[in-house]
This record gives structure tokens, C-alpha cells and sequence, in this order.
């Protein structure tokens, strides 16, 4: 896996696809007309409306540029249902020290969500989990010190 391999899930894929759709369609649409609009104020060296127009122009093309680049260089990963070990892609149950469980989906970096449970293959827990089988003690290097946790299912 080199450093700059850019892993996602066909789900991910599918949602920035989406996006992407969205951003060239009916926000460069509404973009458009707000030139326009601003354009037909008059004098464009001192209107607010054009200058405020045209950064948000330019950072709705910089949004779609970057969509389109991670796109063109992502590696799809199939959702991994079940398995040996965790790999990308693998949704895991684990099991901390004090018995609570938690269930992360490994993903890839652009895809991440840790609040929705989708944690990045480069973070603490996700380097930690990777290769790891049921039963098997992963230990988390995080800020706030190390951390243990077991992995119970991989589902």
C-alpha cells in the first residue's frame, strides 16, 4: 500500500460522484446567473456582488477540480462483508477494556467520518485494526496515550 494510494468505497465513489454531479450542474447554474446579475449592477472594479460572485466562482471550481482529481486517482475497494483479518473496507465490532463496543467501517482517508463511525485506514484505530482477526488485542497509539481494544467481529 504506498502512502498516496487513494482508497475509497464504492459507496464514498457513488456519494462524490453525486456531488460532483450536483456542483457541475445546478450550483455552476445558480453561479452563472449570479454573475449575471452582479455583471448587470455596473461598474465591476467596486461591486461587492461581482467580486463576492467570482471567489465563490473560483472556489466551486477549485471543489469540483479536487472531486474530479480523487476520482480519476481513487482505488475502489469493495465493502468487506466478512473475512479473516481487517482490511479496508472491513466493518468491525470491537470491545474496549471497560466493555463497551464499538463498531467502525474502515475506510479511506477522503471518506472518513469519525462521528459516523467511519474511521480512515491511516488513523490510530484504523492502522491499529488493519490485518487484525477475531479475538486478536489491537493497541491504538492516540494523543491522549495508548489504547487497547479487541477486535470481536468482523461483519
Amino acid at each position: 500500500m504506498e502512502s498516496d494510494d487513494l482508497f475509497i468505497t464504492k459507496e464514498g465513489a457513488e456519494n462524490l460522484r453525486k456531488e460532483l454531479e450536483e456542483l457541475c450542474g445546478p450550483r455552476r447554474q445558480e453561479m452563472a446567473a449570479r454573475l449575471r446579475h452582479a455583471i448587470q449592477q455596473g461598474d465591476l472594479t467596486e461591486n461587492a456582488n461581482y467580486i463576492a460572485a467570482k471567489e465563490d466562482q473560483a472556489f466551486l471550481e477549485g471543489k469540483i477540480m479536487e472531486l474530479e482529481e480523487i476520482l480519476r486517482r481513487a482505488i475502489i475497494i469493495e465493502d468487506i462483508h466478512s473475512g479473516d483479518s481487517v482490511s479496508i473496507g472491513s466493518t468491525v465490532t470491537v470491545a474496549f477494556k471497560d466493555d463497551t463496543r464499538q463498531i467502525f467501517k474502515v475506510v479511506g482517508v477522503k471518506e472518513a467520518n469519525p462521528r459516523s463511525g467511519k474511521i480512515s485506514h491511516q488513523s490510530p484505530y484504523g492502522m491499529a485494526l488493519l490485518g487484525k482477526r477475531p479475538g486478536e488485542i489491537a493497541r491504538a497509539e492516540t494523543p491522549n496515550g495508548p489504547i487497547e481494544f479487541t477486535v470481536i467481529e468482523i461483519h
